[in-house]
């Protein structure tokens, strides 16, 4: 129970590092959970044993410590894909996290923990976490993580409105608060019209475990010369990525810069690889199209410093950390309206460019042209992330809500 300001948390989350392949939010959510902990709080994470299309092999049904966070695992189940596998190989959904053994505990354990945070609402644990809260008469707190983005919410829309209208909508407004990514997520939980308390607090990097001058011998293996102009994509391989279109604009605008290489870094989601190389086969631009798959540690930290410029094209973000991570390195970005971030042209960091392939080829020439404008954007790029993205103002303001929320609560 809150003694003297220190809180007693649990953090609910389909997925949990190492589970890297899972995306940004396996960042986000350790490092903000690592934080807490470092300021006294006590923070328990329950999770599923998922790794995207794998499992985990870590301990089951007992607490892991990792990097000083009490960490439960449960293993996950998909009836429907045993029943019908066909089923795994058409959908690109990690599937609804199913796990008996997750239910048991978080219902014998409720009663430890002053609030319930829980992350992304279209999976079991977050619905029990959910039920079990509400019914113990527990805060809970609810952070969609850009779920509820229209962009996204057209993906499987009729099984996901239907999931929203009779489950999801009852437990949201029953929350003692919302938590929302970006503006546009804020505006995303109003057109659901619901009534309890929301509350903007995006994620966040800290700029000191990032470098802004890379090491060649580390990213020597990809073949990249100092003479080229990099542009990196660095997440999942998957449509909603963008990747297919990035893809495109870069070979329309190759020619035109005969030094550019594209790096596309991250897990193959789907088999999206194997397709992208297939078509690259015919073109005269194939060497300069780099699949190194999935990247981290001192790779990923180099190549993101290495890299000229940092492009995601999404369909619909939360709030990317891969944009963070980029500029955390002094990377300049160019990205999607649809990735919420104006910002970037304010600070004059990047650019923000429409999503038709035209566009994003003429704006590559252009970016990739002037290497003054984007060291210097890069440095932008960093100096917004520390003033206004810093563990400092983030984590101070989730405190801050989880404590309003007992108290409100009581």
């Amino acid at each position: 129970m809150m003694e003297a300001g220190i809180l007693t948390i649990l953090q609910v989350c389909s997925a949990y590092k190492p589970a890297y392949r899972m995306g940004g939010p396996i960042l986000s959510i350790s490092a903000t959970a690592e934080e807490l902990t470092a300021r006294g709080h006590k923070v328990v994470v329950f999770t599923t044993n998922c790794h995207l299309d794998r499992d985990l092999d870590v301990p089951l049904n007992q607490p892991v410590m990792v990097d000083g966070v009490e960490v439960w695992y449960f293993k996950r189940y998909e009836p429907l894909k045993q029943l019908f596998p066909f089923i795994s190989y058409l959908s690109q959904s990690v599937g609804f996290l199913y796990s008996p053994s997750f239910a048991r505990e978080i219902k014998r354990q409720v009663y430890r923990f002053d609030l319930i945070h829980a992350h992304n609402p279209f999976v079991y644990p977050s619905l029990i976490s959910a039920k079990v809260a509400i019914n113990a008469n527990k805060p809970l707190l609810f952070n969609m993580r850009g779920a509820f983005d229209p962009e996204r919410i057209k993906f499987r829309e009729i099984k996901k409105r239907l999931y929203i209208s009779l489950v999801l909508k009852t437990l949201l407004c029953r929350s003692a608060a919302l938590i929302a990514l970006t503006e546009a997520e804020y505006k995303s939980y109003q057109l659901l019209h619901l009534n309890a308390p929301c509350k903007i607090i995006p994620n966040w990097v800290d700029t000191t475990k990032y470098v802004q001058d890379y090491d060649e011998e580390t990213i020597y293996p990809f073949g990249i010369r100092k003479d080229h102009l990099v542009i990196l994509f660095l997440g999942r391989l998957h449509p909603m990525k963008g990747v297919d279109l990035l893809l495109d604009a870069f070979l329309q605008t190759a020619s035109q810069t005969s030094n550019a290489v594209l790096i596309m870094a991250g897990p193959d989601e789907g088999g999206l690889e194997k397709q992208y190389r297939q078509e690259l086969c015919n073109s005269e631009f194939a060497d300069r199209v780099i699949f190194p798959g999935m990247v981290s540690g001192n790779i990923k930290l180099n190549l993101l410093a290495r890299a000229d410029l940092f492009c995601l094209p999404s369909i619909a973000e939360g709030f990317s950390m891969a944009v963070l991570e980029a500029m955390a390195s002094a990377t300049a970005v160019m990205i999607s309206p649809a990735c919420h971030f104006e910002e970037v042209e304010i600070w004059e960091a990047g650019i923000v460019v429409e999503r038709k392939i035209s566009k994003w080829a003429d704006k590559l020439s252009v970016m990739l042209s002037n290497a003054p404008q984007l060291r210097r954007m890069g440095r932008n790029a960093l100096n917004l992330v520390k003033q206004r993205y810093s563990v400092e103002k983030v984590v101070s303001k989730l405190e801050q809500t989880y404590k309003e929320a007992i108290v409100d609560e009581r």
